[in-house]
């Protein structure tokens, strides 16, 4: 199983695909660095050579901010808009939507499935004994 960047990239996959489990490289930047390497896309992640490999991390380390890097700079960007107040900043701290969705309905999944209203609110009359 090849280990590029702190990931293990599964072997059954092809390499174009494979490289997207690496936080930060997507299907796009996948094949651009692919196509820099010389690597054929349809050539599956074990078929690959530790020279292709060599050349592959080279290459990754080169162009792209991946893994922990990446995860850092953007939290450090979200931390950035918390300081200085602005309102998407205020919206991450509220853990509500930050994109202009809106939150009548629809953001259960922000708000952690969230459910306000029990029933129609109205207690069932005592029985007589």
């Amino acid at each position: 199983m090849p280990r590029i960047a702190g990931v293990n990239i599964p072997e059954q996959k092809r390499i174009v695909i494979a490289l997207t489990y690496i936080y930060g490289i997507g299907p796009a930047l996948s094949r651009r660095i692919l196509t820099k390497a010389n690597i054929d896309f349809s050539l599956k992640a074990k078929d690959i050579s530790p020279e292709q490999i060599k050349d592959l991390k080279a290459e990754i380390e080169k162009t792209c901010e991946v893994e922990g890097k990446r995860k850092r700079e953007i939290m450090m960007a979200i931390k950035r808009l918390k300081d200085i107040g602005c309102w998407r900043g205020s919206r991450h701290i509220k853990k509500l939507p930050v994109r202009g969705q809106r939150t009548k309905t629809n953001n259960r999944t922000v708000r952690g499935n969230v459910r306000k209203t029990v029933g129609s609110g109205r207690k069932p009359a005592p029985t007589a004994k």
